[in-house]
């Protein structure tokens, strides 16, 4: 991909890349990973990178210490806007943003991830529109042994240690969404 057919892309970024079908909700409301209520002793199991996808989850790893190496938030929880402390915490440092619609994985989205992830300092993405699936593509393209956490509502943060057999889950899932998800593979893994 050449510069002006990356910027081409960019100026469409907004795009409904993959779009999740409705016979595939009910597999994403049961947990990836185990389910941890406090924060703290979650850290206590993460060894490497550290990806928090949501406000409230990024929130819990600043209170304790520990800033996400990639933190997706869109200062909403549970589809309403986050307390004023929550959310000029996790947007205290914004260097990226992207837009993303609802039940779907922007190329913007997707590219903006990509970035993150590629930086050596810790990121947060602010997502205009809502950032609930972007956990799918985190797990997909994380390093092996990175921690992906995300919140599981009324129930705490859910967190998934990659490995090649989550990321083999999460390729099958993906492939199951609606849209282009050879232009979607392509924005993801480059490097």
């Amino acid at each position: 991909m050449t510069c002006d057919d990356d910027h081409a892309a960019s100026a469409d970024g907004d795009e409904q890349l993959l779009v999740l079908p409705d016979a595939l909700r009910h597999e994403l409301k049961e947990p990836m990973g185990p389910i941890e209520t406090d924060a703290e002793r979650l850290l206590e199991a993460v060894d490497g990178p550290l990806i928090a996808v949501g406000d409230v989850v990024t929130y819990h790893f600043l209170q304790a210490g520990r800033a996400p190496d990639v933190a997706v938030v869109d200062e909403r929880t549970k589809r309403e806007t986050v307390d004023e402390e929550i959310r000029e915490t996790v947007t205290e440092s914004t260097p990226l943003e992207a837009t993303n619609p609802p039940a779907a994985l922007s190329a913007e989205m997707v590219e903006t991830l990509r970035e993150a992830l590629d930086r050596e300092e810790p990121t947060t993405i602010l997502v205009d529109g809502e950032e609930d699936l972007v956990a799918l593509p985190a797990i997909a393209a994380a390093p092996e042994g990175a921690s992906v956490v995300y919140g599981q509502p009324d129930e705490g943060m859910v967190h998934v240690t990659v490995t090649d057999e989550h990321r083999a889950e999460m390729r099958a899932l993906l492939e199951r969404f609606e849209g282009d998800t050879e232009r979607f593979w392509d924005l993801l893994e480059q490097h």
